[in-house]
Formats: structure tokens, C-alpha cells, sequence
């Protein structure tokens, strides 16, 4: 078996890993680049490998940096099998087919042809089928993949691949996607690996702690109750999926239990209201105080203020309202949609505040108002930021560096543990992990280089 790394490496983004065995070609993730000018053209390059050469894509999960290029995989050959758990087909088909007219919009601007199309987009999922956590695939060739829960997002996977080499020796990789940070509001913990001879694990927050001492949801009131004091509009860029979703149920639990003001809450993303009603139809994915929750008979996505704005005219009439409210809109980094024009209104407004709830990537205009930047570029045009800035960590959906070492560890324990790579996180995240795993396990690490590759 050979794995080689085409995304993902050094970075946060991008993730696509190559697997070769016996004549057999399977990728797990195709996903897009994000963050900055050079992200959009590493998108636009032409694939490492020749995407008819494909048998099958294996999907960790729906966000874009890990599902967003399958289309232009379809688009440029492949017509292998794509699989996924049916929570992240349906919220990666919806996901992708909003971001058109973004892909549209940038192509005209740079004078080029889209990245794919919307029929590249419906073929890509025709090929699609849906597994669920514990069922075992087989790919050929002695090639078996079973996908666990993962914790990170509604349906998200790590995967495990075993196969057997020429020797009938079995062995086997597990690819980590991304790990939850448990507890969260809506899932279930993460699974632990068993008898892995080989880990490829994200280091997004590799070189950082969470701070377990702290109560999210008592900060997102204190955050809330400050800004209403103030009179001011409280921002939160936040993704469309699973953040706006465990948003909502914690501002529905503050509510419920009465220990906010009264204050409207708008729901400014389209993308968001449709993921959201997918989120309804896999409430056994949840873990059981939420499905409690729902049985007790709790709207766990409603409460009294909540208005969700569909149309763009809704969108623009919030900024009428002169009193304090609550605005949840995408991007969850200000790279796009509707919150950049609520942050054109608001970022310079001291008593307002913007509240980060994930992770900003190095380059974002999010990364940018977050490390204390006091002007920044929004919709073309230079803005000041006098608004309060705040985030919690606790709302990040990525495990800390205790987290992926504990992981890791199982794989070591039940295990022969060969060698342990370590992606999708900055260079200095993904180096301090690898050395926390080397010093800590006595096994072999790497932090890839792109395109590099490694026989197993």
C-alpha cells in the first residue's frame, strides 16, 4: 500500500489523500482550499493523479475543505464510487450547490471558467452511496473500509482502511478526519481506534489546549447580556454547519431556563435554515440528553425571537431594527456571504461586539479581526474595527492537543504502531503534535510535504 498527500499538508485545508494498492486507486476527501488568493489557484491546478484512474472516494465528512472539489473530480474523469454516511451526503449536496454562485462570481471576476458546474455537481452525486458507522465496505483486492463516528459534525467519519499485503499479512491505516471536541451540545463522543498500524491525524488545534475550566454557554450569555447593556448588535460569523445548529439549541436552552433578555435572534443564512432541517431528519445521530430533549417534546432548533431571514431584502431589513439583536450569518471565517455586510455596519460601532465560535484560518479577514487587526477589508472597502472582539474556544468542533494525543495513544495500545502522520493543521501545530506523539509513543512521525508519498 502507498499513501501520498495532495492536500491538507503544513495547512489546514484542502485535505485529499491517495491510496494504491494492488491496482486500486481510493482517495479519501477531495476538498477545497480556503483562506487566501493561493488557495483559490491551488483549486484551480490540475489534480496530482489522474482523476479517471479513481475507483473510490471515501468522504469524512461535509465541509467544504473536505467534500468541496468532488464535483471538478467528476468534471475532469472520475466515475468510480464515491462513499460517505447519508447525513454528509445530503448536507454536502446542499452545501455545494449553494457555494455555485460564489464559484461563478470568481470565475467571471478572474476571467476564467468555473471550478465545476451545477451539472458536474448532480453527476458527482449520482454516484454517491450512503454507509452508516460500523459497516464494513469491500473495495477489492483484499481492500475492506469501516467508518466511525467521529464527533466533529452531523455524519462525520474516521476511517479505517485494512488490507492485506502479498504475505497475507493484514494491517491497517485509520484516517482521524477531524476529531470532535467532546462535549458538545448535539453529538456523541468521538470513536477510538483498535489495532492501527498506521494514524493519519489532523493538528488543527495540535499545538493548543482547550481551556476545559470553561463554561461556553455561561460566556455566550455574559457575551449576550453585555452587548444588549450596551444597546449594541452582537455578530457571529459562524459555518452552516453544526455551529449555527449548536448555537441555536444552547440560545434555545438560555431562553427556556430564563436567563437572557429578551432579544431577537436572526438567522441570516438560507443555507443554514436548509442544513438545519436535515439535521431534524438524523436525530439519532445525537447524543442522548438531546434526543431526550426532543422526546420530551423540546423544538430544539425554535424558540420565541428567533426569526429566520430567507430572501435578501429580510436580510437587509435587519439592519433597520436600532435596537440590540443577535445576527448568526455565514461565513464562519468573513470570507463571504451575508455577515460581511453586517460587519460593514457594526465592526465600527463600539458598542456592538463580534463573537468567533471556530476556527479562523491563518489569512481570513476573520483571522485578521481576531488577532487585533484594527482596519480591515470588507466588501472592497476599508472598515475600522472599534467593536468589541470576542470568542470561545469551547465552541471549536476540533479535538486539542490532549484530545489527538489520547487518540492516537489508543492506536498505540491495542496496536503495532508504525508510523503516525500528522495534516491539516499550520506548520507549527502539525510539528509540535508530531513531536508531542514521537516523544510520547517512541513511534515515527511526519509532517508531509505536498505531494509527498510513503509505502506502508
Amino acid at each position: 500500500m502507498k499513501i501520498s498527500f495532495y492536500g491538507a499538508t503544513q495547512q489546514v485545508t484542502g485535505s485529499n489523500f491517495l491510496l494504491e494498492h494492488k491496482g486500486k486507486k481510493i482517495l479519501v476527501d477531495c476538498g477545497l482550499f480556503q483562506g487566501s488568493k493561493f488557495a483559490e489557484t491551488l483549486n484551480y491546478s490540475s489534480f496530482a493523479y489522474d482523476p479517471k484512474e479513481i475507483d473510490f472516494v471515501l468522504l469524512t465528512h461535509s465541509h467544504a475543505d473536505h467534500s468541496g472539489r468532488l464535483p471538478k473530480l467528476y468534471k475532469e474523469g472520475f466515475r468510480g464510487k464515491f462513499f460517505a454516511t447519508k447525513p454528509t451526503i445530503d448536507l454536502s449536496a446542499i452545501a455545494l450547490d449553494d457555494n455555485m454562485d460564489l464559484i461563478k462570481d470568481e470565475a467571471k471576476k478572474d476571467g476564467h471558467d468555473p471550478l465545476f458546474s451545477s451539472g458536474d455537481l448532480h453527476q458527482a452525486f449520482l454516484l454517491s452511496q450512503g454507509v452508516e458507522y460500523g459497516e464494513e465496505l469491500d473495495l477489492g483486492q483484499d481492500i475492506k473500509a469501516i467508518f466511525h463516528d467521529a464527533g466533529h459534525i452531523l455524519g462525520s467519519a474516521i476511517i479505517e482502511i485494512n488490507w492485506k499485503e502479498e504475505t497475507g499479512v493484514s494491517k491497517s491505516i485509520y484516517f482521524s478526519g477531524d476529531l470532535g471536541n467532546y462535549p458538545v451540545p448535539l453529538l456523541k463522543h468521538y470513536d477510538m481506534p483498535n489495532q492501527a498500524d498506521y494514524v493519519v491525524v489532523e493538528s488543527t488545534y495540535g499545538d493548543r489546549l482547550h481551556d476545559k475550566n470553561v463554561d461556553k454557554k455561561e460566556i455566550l450569555r455574559q457575551v449576550i447580556e453585555e452587548t444588549v447593556k450596551k444597546g449594541g448588535t452582537l455578530m457571529i460569523p459562524t459555518f452552516a454547519i453544526e455551529r449555527t445548529q449548536e448555537l441555536i439549541y444552547e440560545i434555545n436552552e438560555l431562553i427556556e431556563h430564563e436567563t437572557l433578555p429578551k432579544i431577537p435572534v436572526f438567522l441570516d443564512s438560507p443555507l443554514a435554515i436548509k442544513l438545519t432541517k436535515v439535521y431534524k431528519n438524523y436525530e439519532r445521530y445525537f447524543n442522548k440528553k438531546v434526543i431526550h430533549d426532543i422526546r420530551t417534546g423540546d423544538d430544539i432548533f425554535n424558540f420565541p425571537g428567533l426569526h429566520l431571514t430567507f430572501s435578501s431584502q429580510e436580510s437587509k431589513a435587519i439592519n433597520d431594527i436600532k435596537f440590540s439583536k443577535i445576527i448568526i450569518a455565514g461565513s464562519g471565517m468573513s470570507l463571504g456571504g451575508r455577515i460581511l455586510y453586517h460587519e460593514r455596519e457594526y465592526l465600527p460601532d463600539p458598542n456592538s461586539t463580534i463573537l468567533f465560535v471556530g476556527y479562523q484560518v491563518e489569512g481570513s479577514p476573520g483571522r485578521q479581526i481576531l488577532d487585533g487587526k484594527k482596519e480591515v477589508k470588507i466588501l472592497g472597502q476599508k472598515v475600522q474595527v472599534n467593536c468589541s472582539v470576542r470568542s470561545i474556544e469551547g465552541y471549536s468542533a476540533h479535538a486539542d492537543q490532549v484530545m489527538l494525543i489520547d487518540w492516537v495513544g489508543k492506536a498505540k495500545q491495542d496496536g503495532n504502531l508504525k508510523k503516525v502522520f500528522i495534516i491539516h493543521g499550520e506548520y507549527h501545530s502539525s510539528s509540535v503534535l508530531s513531536g508531542k506523539i514521537r516523544e510520547e509513543f517512541n513511534v515515527e512521525t511526519f509532517v508531509p510535504e505536498m505531494g509527498e508519498g510513503f509505502e506502508l
